[in-house]
C-alpha cells in the first residue's frame, strides 16, 4: 500500500508539539481508550483538500463546485479514518460537521452519516464569529456523557479559536471540557496520512 493511503496513528511524545499541554494518550491504545470513556470530542480538521487556502472568491456555500473540495487523496483519507475506527468498534454517539463541502465529505465518507453544527463552519472570513461560535462549541464540549464521544468535523482556524493550538488536514485533537467547563483540555492528537 503506498503510503498516503496508508492510515496511522502518531505515537505522541507530548514535548514534540510545543505548546500543546502534557498529553494524556501517547499510543494508539491509549486514544482508543480516551473514546471508549467518553465525555470527548475528537475534533477533526477536514481531509487533504485540492490546492489552496480558504475558498475561492465569491465561493457558495450552497454550491459545492465554487469551494475547495477534497483531493483525491483527501477522500482516501476519510475513508480510511472511518476504516480506523470501524476497526476497533469505536462508534461516534454523534457526528458533526461544518457546512462547507470538504467537512461535509469527509464525515459522510468517514462515518456514512453526520448532521450540521453551525458552530462548526469556517471563520476563515469571520472571525467575529469566533467567540460566539467558540462558546457554543465549549457549551457542548460541557454536556457530553461518560460512556460518549462525538467527532467534529471542522477547519483549522476553528481548532485553533476553541484549542489555542493547529492541525494538519485529517489530524485530529482528543479534547475534554475542563472541569470548571471554562476551557478546553487537549489529551491526545491523532495523524491521519
Amino acid at each position: 500500500m503506498r503510503r498516503r493511503h496508508a492510515l496511522q496513528l502518531a505515537v505522541v511524545n507530548a514535548s514534540a508539539w510545543v505548546g500543546v499541554p502534557s498529553l494524556q494518550a501517547q499510543t494508539e491504545a491509549d486514544v482508543a481508550a480516551l473514546m471508549r470513556e467518553g465525555g470527548c470530542v475528537v475534533m477533526l480538521r477536514h481531509a487533504q483538500t485540492e490546492a489552496g487556502i480558504g475558498d475561492p472568491p465569491n465561493f457558495r456555500i450552497d454550491q459545492c463546485s465554487t469551494q475547495r473540495n477534497l483531493s483525491a487523496d483527501g477522500r482516501a483519507q476519510a475513508v480510511l479514518i472511518g476504516q480506523w475506527f470501524a476497526s476497533r468498534a469505536l462508534k461516534p454517539s454523534s457526528v458533526q460537521s461544518s457546512r462547507w463541502c470538504r467537512c461535509k465529505d469527509t464525515a459522510s465518507l468517514a462515518f456514512g452519516r453526520f448532521d450540521v453544527l453551525a458552530a462548526l463552519g469556517s471563520i476563515f472570513n469571520a472571525q467575529s464569529k469566533a467567540n460566539a461560535q467558540t462558546a457554543v462549541l465549549k457549551a457542548r464540549l460541557s454536556a457530553i456523557s461518560p460512556g460518549m464521544f462525538e467527532v467534529w468535523v471542522t477547519h483549522q482556524v476553528n481548532v485553533s479559536a476553541l484549542t489555542g493550538e493547529g492541525l494538519s488536514m485529517a489530524e485530529a485533537f482528543v479534547v475534554r471540557a475542563s472541569p470548571d467547563g471554562g476551557s478546553v483540555q487537549i489529551l491526545g492528537r491523532t495523524r491521519f496520512v
